[in-house]
């Protein structure tokens, strides 16, 4: 599997594209922001997208899910307790920081450890709340990949001063379903730079 970054606007947030290069078809995770810097990045692959995954529902991860999703003709996919973040612009955030409160949707709801194939690619959705109520985060068992969004990053972890959020949960979430990973597994956050579970384990303060 190849991931390919896209940094986007919104609060400097990262999009990945997962590509199975065996099949040339991608899965796009965390569209947040600049529908046609993801469409550039995507057709810049010449892979076929096939999903959308999101670790959680503010707007700088799920802004531009529904026009990815339209594009494409393909469907988006989230952790079941995600649903109420991504409608309610007060958890969602994007009132709060555009004065525009937008409602966002998925179209299939994972419940934890569930497990799918998207992409000739297999994925278990990992519950991990902390950072908003529903966050979540897409392991790829095979690969020895994860996507954290804004629950784990290199030497921190997601904030937990907006709407529903918890450090005591989130910290009980990395170290339930994250730091039970082997070493080697690398992590790609929501913002920032790559990082192993290995790294994390020994490095982060918050652990």
């Amino acid at each position: 599997m190849k991931v390919v970054k896209v940094l986007l606007p919104a609060a400097a947030e990262n999009c990945y594209i997962a590509i199975n290069e065996d099949t040339n078809e991608s899965i796009i995770i965390d569209p947040g922001s600049a529908f046609e810097r993801i469409k550039s990045a995507v057709e810049s692959t010449g892979t076929k997208p096939v999903a959308i995954l999101l670790t959680h529902g503010h707007f700088d991860h799920a802004g531009e899910a529904a026009s990815t999703a339209k594009e494409y003709g393909i469907k988006v996919y989230t952790h079941e307790a995600t649903a109420e973040e991504l409608k309610n612009p007060s958890i969602n955030l994007s009132g709060d920081m555009f004065g525009d409160s937008k409602s966002y949707s998925a179209d299939v709801f994972l419940k934890d450890d569930e497990e799918i194939d998207l992409a000739g690619l297999h994925i278990k959705c990992l519950f991990t709340p902390g950072h908003t109520p529903g966050g979540c985060c897409f392991y790829f068992p095979n690969e020895d990949i994860v996507f954290t969004g804004d629950t784990l990053f290199s030497g921190s972890v997601g904030r937990t001063d907006f709407p529903g959020g918890s450090m005591s949960q989130l910290v009980g979430s990395i170290k339930s379903k994250l730091m039970t990973l082997s070493d080697d597994t690398i992590c790609y956050p929501g913002h920032n730079e790559p990082t192993t579970i290995g790294t994390e384990r020994i490095y982060n303060p918050f652990l």
